[in-house]
């Protein structure tokens, strides 16, 4: 990740953008395993490199190895690879899973609103996915969807209870964008934990 700075080093109004090897605008403060971001300097969680070209197999793999971690965050980054580079038909199926993940993310950070809106619109999407070739890769989507709306249901109720407002950031997060642009949206509202509510991409083997 390399920073392009102008006469004030690279902050403020006059500073350059971040910009990865590619040089493709991106972010280069570190982030904690929620994606959000920490000083410059700071040692966070590494990022996940973009535009990586996986097997269904591999993203799967990746993404639940980082959702059982409790960086669903750094999860739909994986999933935002998939629906970039897989197959058009093949798009809502990883822009839903994307989306669970940010609803997730979300929820972790106190934003219940946000995040229950986010569930339920990524268990809508893979609803309406077209499976892959072999069946949605072994995908236990109706579980997912399950998990989605059950966790929005009980976020929303916690925050009911204790009176938390709704979050700014997530309205109009399509795929995995509403988790970058949320960086401060954090609403102060009960937080849950994002490895123990962790879903299960696929059924474990029996």
């Amino acid at each position: 990740m390399n920073r392009t700075t102008g006469d004030d080093g690279g902050h403020g109004e006059g500073g350059g953008r971040d910009r990865d090897e590619a040089g493709r605008a991106r972010s280069a403060r570190p982030r904690d395993g929620l994606g959000r971001p920490l000083p410059y300097g700071a040692e966070g969680v590494p990022r996940q490199p973009e535009g990586v070209v996986r097997g269904p197999d591999e993203t799967l793999r990746e993404a639940q190895r980082l959702l059982d971690a409790g960086m669903p965050f750094h999860a739909h980054e994986v999933f935002e690879d998939a629906w970039k580079s897989g197959p058009e038909a093949e798009r809502d199926l990883w822009q839903g899973l994307a989306q669970l993940a940010v609803g997730l993310t979300h929820a972790a950070r106190g934003n219940t609103a946000g995040g229950a809106r986010l569930l339920r619109r990524g268990a809508d999407r893979l609803e309406g996915a077209t499976p892959g070739p072999d069946g949605a890769y072994g995908i236990d989507v109706g579980g997912l969807v399950a998990w989605a709306r059950k966790l929005a249901g009980r976020i929303e109720g916690a925050e009911g209870a204790e009176g938390a407002e709704g979050a700014e950031g997530a309205e109009g997060a399509e795929g995995a964008e509403g988790a970058e642009g949320a960086e401060g949206a954090d609403a102060g509202g009960r937080v849950v934990d994002a490895a123990a509510e962790a879903p299960r991409l696929c059924p474990r083997p029996a």
